[in-house]
């Protein structure tokens, strides 16, 4: 038996899955960058976190904290004329923040803080809310 119809989708056919397709990813691309968003968040804290550790263990050893001059790359790197440095104190070499910035090393803190490490966030300019809130070794 022999047809005469043409194989293939319809023009509308076509324009309700495009349509589908638009709106799924309306509904999951913002959930999606929030959570990529959030996934920067927590890396740049667990970072925070071995920098502070590491800057802890360095005064330790030492009796003092890196120089700012030094940085944190002192925790990494001996500094010149520094005998009792016993690092490294990062498994790895200095991390940029989840958004690929550097990190910023204060020393003395604010408040009385001995020192602050801080990320500002998502926009890189101090304050900020949300995703662009700045992530600090004492938040």
């Amino acid at each position: 038996m022999f047809l005469n119809k043409r194989a293939g989708f319809t023009m509308l056919e076509l324009l309700v899955v495009i349509a589908i397709i638009s709106l799924l990813a309306a509904f999951v691309g913002p959930k999606y960058f929030a959570q990529l968003e959030r996934s920067k968040a927590q890396i740049t804290r667990a970072q925070i976190d071995a920098l502070d550790k590491g800057l802890i263990q360095y005064r330790i050893d030492t009796g003092h904290y890196p120089a700012p001059e030094q940085g944190l790359v002192a925790l990494f790197a001996p500094p010149p004329n520094e005998a009792l440095w016993r690092g490294p104190y990062l498994k790895k070499l200095l991390p940029a923040d989840g958004w690929g910035r550097a990190y910023v090393y204060k020393l003395p803190g604010s408040e009385g803080r001995d020192f602050e490490v801080i990320s500002y966030g998502s926009d890189g300019v101090p304050g900020g809310e949300g995703d662009a809130a700045d992530i600090a070794n004492w938040h």
